[in-house]
């Protein structure tokens, strides 16, 4: 884009979202208050499109859009609940579009990234412990601070116990901290979010809801590592020889034919002789099988058309907005409530992390620079996985709630200690020249 026609654009933008603005102040001193409701979001919606075409603000944009995510959703929470007769809380919806948003985040992902765990493995041992710690008893200490309701606090304390995303790593690349450490953290830690996450909200949140850690163990297994396999799959294609492709292209054809074997007569036909945990492990079986073919159709489809690494975040980022305003319009109504309590909640959780993070891992000897990645690591959650989980559980306007309102501020947060960070060490490195 021309940069007069860029001007043009950003001059456009910033009048119609100005006027969008000047509409809705007229409209609520008038008291029409739909009036007003259209035109305060039409001119976040245009001012959020208008931010890439400033450069102090670009950089706001993925978290611009998630605060107008929970902006729809409060003002029209009606219109994101049903579309027709299509429920937008249905799990298996939710589910989608949460394995969309995983897949987005594992093609960002390589094999390569599990490598620096020989060169950094008391650096990710300590990022390991201090992730599955420090936030878990931090969300659960908060839980017994604020009143919440059982099934809200159940919400604060699995948004401590997720694993951290990807988010974390690119606040470490803008730090110029250690990058390495981060990925490999965010890699393992991602690995082991099956167990770990069940068996603290077993610990912490089982007198609050009804936890199952088997049930959520393989939830975590559909919604993390299944679509990161897909993705970590494709990565392995790119880089392997003919022979071992071909390989693979054969199991992803006979994984074919085993879904279509499930999908007319042998899922039918188990359900009536095998167990309950039988077909469960079935079901996580045909997923398996199902990341098998995705991840090589993919591949295949990359070949094609060259711009997919640049769709899947746009898409990774469309799912998360699209779980955001859902979530939003369905506990719209405990969001008035303790909306703010949560929103402070968050602040201190997300502050405590990396406070903790930073200095539990100065205190067992990794340098500045690691310690904080680590301070990142920590205080910044994987969201995605947290609204997935609660959509699986069909509580997206309880549980759900604490991802909805603490992604957006670690979105902030990070961004703000990212760029302090990024200073300070330009700073020492002009002295050291």
């Amino acid at each position: 884009m021309g940069k007069l026609k860029q001007n043009t654009f950003l001059k456009l933008g910033l009048g119609l979202s100005a006027f969008s603005f000047l509409v809705f102040a007229g409209a609520l001193f008038l008291d029409q208050y739909g009036i007003a409701k259209v035109f305060v979001l039409a001119g976040c919606l245009v001012f959020t499109l208008t931010m890439r075409l400033i450069p102090k603000l670009k950089g706001f944009q993925y978290t611009a859009w998630i605060l107008l995510a929970v902006l729809a959703g409060m003002l029209f929470p009606e219109r994101f609940l049903h579309v027709g007769e299509i429920d937008l809380r249905n799990k298996w919806l939710i589910l989608v579009v949460v394995q969309i948003v995983m897949f987005g985040m594992g093609v960002q992902m390589s094999l390569r990234d599990f490598a620096g765990l020989a060169s950094t493995g008391k650096g990710v041992l300590v990022g390991i412990i201090s992730q599955f710690s420090i936030m878990p008893i931090l969300g659960y200490l908060l839980t017994r601070v604020f009143d919440f309701e059982p099934e809200i606090a159940a919400g604060i304390i699995l948004m401590g116990s997720c694993s951290s995303g990807l988010a974390s790593n690119v606040m470490v690349y803008l730090a110029k901290a250690n990058l390495v450490l981060s990925v490999t953290v965010t890699a393992i830690a991602t690995l082991i979010a099956p167990i770990m996450t069940p068996f603290w909200m077993k610990t912490l949140a089982g007198t609050l809801i009804d936890i199952r850690f088997f049930d959520m163990m393989i939830e975590i297994v559909k919604i993390v590592l299944v679509p990161i396999g897909a993705a970590l799959l494709h990565d392995y294609l790119k880089n392997s020889l003919r022979e071992k492709r071909r390989i693979v292209y054969k199991i992803a054809m006979i994984s074919g034919l085993l879904l279509l074997s499930l999908l007319f007569g042998i899922w039918e036909f188990s359900s009536q002789y095998f167990t309950p945990q039988m077909m469960q492990s079935l079901e996580i079986f045909s997923f398996f099988l199902g990341a098998v073919c995705f991840g090589v159709l993919y591949h295949l489809f990359t070949k094609k058309v060259y711009s997919m690494g640049k769709i899947m975040p746009l898409l990774s980022m469309a799912g998360i907005v699209f779980f955001t305003t859902v979530t939003t319009a369905a506990g719209r109504d405990n969001l008035l409530q303790v909306g703010f309590l949560l929103f402070l909640a968050s602040v201190i959780h997300n502050s405590l992390g990396y406070f903790f993070g930073f200095w539990f891992s100065r205190l067992l000897g990794l340098d500045i620079s690691s310690s904080r990645a680590m301070a990142l690591e920590v205080g910044l959650q994987n969201g995605g996985m947290a609204s997935g989980l609660a959509g699986s559980m069909g509580k997206l306007g309880t549980v759900g709630l604490a991802p909805a309102v603490f992604s957006p501020w670690m979105n902030v947060s990070g961004s703000i200690l990212a760029n302090y960070w990024r200073k300070k060490s330009e700073s020492r490195e002009e002295l050291v020249n």
